[in-house]
């Protein structure tokens, strides 16, 4: 049996590289050479134990733009019913769906409570910081259309459709409403990018780095607010942008915890807050319930996004990569053996999107 290269995290800060078999696809699933696979902040939580115990070990990665090498049988078509053959380029969401659950069936909702988001790394998997990506049958892939960019829809790989499922969950921006960002990492730079293409008067971008910032501006935000700065100062400067009511919507996105009583202070009267950077941060921050009443504010998280929204996500990212500079957040690449260094510059704030290329050694 042929193998291939594997970024394998055995434990909590042990990531190893191993060669692992490369198994035919099952029926109704498929066999993928990867082309990129996107480094999240995400990783870097479950890397680092900060999101809990994993089924160790595991093949990291969620993130992935493959290459169809074998079809399973019965497969000749993506999951939007679109004719797929070996050769074709796809792009896939991370969990196998059962519909044969209450999350699946009755409330049409994710995660589903069957399926698994690591698999161990020993058995056919599907994580892209690899060479191969094992697609099981359930989870939904998607043929690229004619001419998108890999790096374009790589770049914000679950972000985009993290965003969008957020806006479907807690309510689109309407237009004319003012929408603040806590942080400019590829979330924050998704929910800048939907909030702009949905009509937004004013997006302002929350982040410490500059580059961020100035990557913000790039994809609508109208304003940016350094958080450099005391809170107070930003929340000054936010309020003179937004108006007395202050910001309609606010988005977490910056996955620490800090930032989350900070957003409820920055959130407007009848506005909504969306939660959508902090899965990987276990703890608690203190906030006072009465702000909540009084400003009549609805508070909302959104986690694993469904299979319509990486739909949704491709073919935006594809519509837009001629007008928005998509293709240049991919800033770093890095080898399948170069992960530990990906997930520390990933940590360290140093890019604005790394992926994992197999063919960079």
């Amino acid at each position: 049996m042929s193998t291939g290269k594997a970024c394998v995290l055995v434990e909590p800060n042990r990531i190893e590289t191993w060669e692992v078999p490369i198994v035919d696809p099952e029926a109704g699933g498929a066999l993928v050479r990867i082309v990129a696979g996107g480094v999240c902040g995400s990783d870097v939580h479950i890397a680092d134990g900060g999101a809990g115990v994993m089924p160790f070990p595991i093949i990291l990665g969620h993130e992935g733009v493959g290459r169809v090498e074998k079809l399973g049988p019965g497969v000749s078509t993506d999951y939007a019913g679109e004719t797929v053959k070996v050769g074709d380029l796809v792009y896939w969401a991370p969990i196998a769906l059962c519909h044969r659950c209450h999350s699946c069936t009755v409330l049409d909702e994710t995660p589903c409570e069957n399926s698994q988001f690591f698999e161990h790394a020993e058995k056919p998997n599907w994580g892209s910081y690899a060479d191969y990506a094992w697609l099981p049958n359930g989870l939904a892939f998607f043929k690229l259309p004619e001419g998108a960019s890999v790096e374009a829809v790589i770049s914000l790989g679950c972000a985009l459709p993290t965003a969008l499922r957020g806006f479907d969950r807690c309510g689109p921006v309407r237009l004319g409403e003012t929408v603040v960002v806590q942080g400019a990492g590829p979330v924050g730079l998704a929910a800048i990018l939907v909030a702009a293409q949905m009509g937004a008067r004013e997006v302002i971008a929350i982040d410490m780095h500059d580059s961020r910032l100035a990557v913000a501006k790039s994809l609508g935000a109208t304003a940016t607010v350094s958080l450099k700065s005391s809170p107070e100062e930003r929340r000054r400067q936010i309020y003179e942008l937004c108006g007395a009511n202050g910001p309609n919507v606010v988005v977490e996105a910056a996955g620490v915890l800090p930032a989350f009583p900070e957003g409820v202070s920055l959130a407007g009267n009848h506005g909504r807050y969306i939660i959508l950077g902090l899965w990987g941060a276990i703890g608690e921050q203190p906030i006072s319930p009465r702000d909540l009443t009084t400003k009549n504010l609805t508070i909302a998280g959104a986690t694993f996004p469904k299979p319509k929204h990486y739909h949704q996500a491709l073919h935006l990212a594809a519509r837009l990569q001629n007008d928005v500079p998509l293709a240049d957040l991919v800033t770093h690449r890095f080898g399948i053996e170069g992960a530990v260094a990906a997930l520390e510059a990933t940590k360290a704030g140093e890019v604005i999107k790394a992926i994992i290329d197999p063919e960079k050694s």
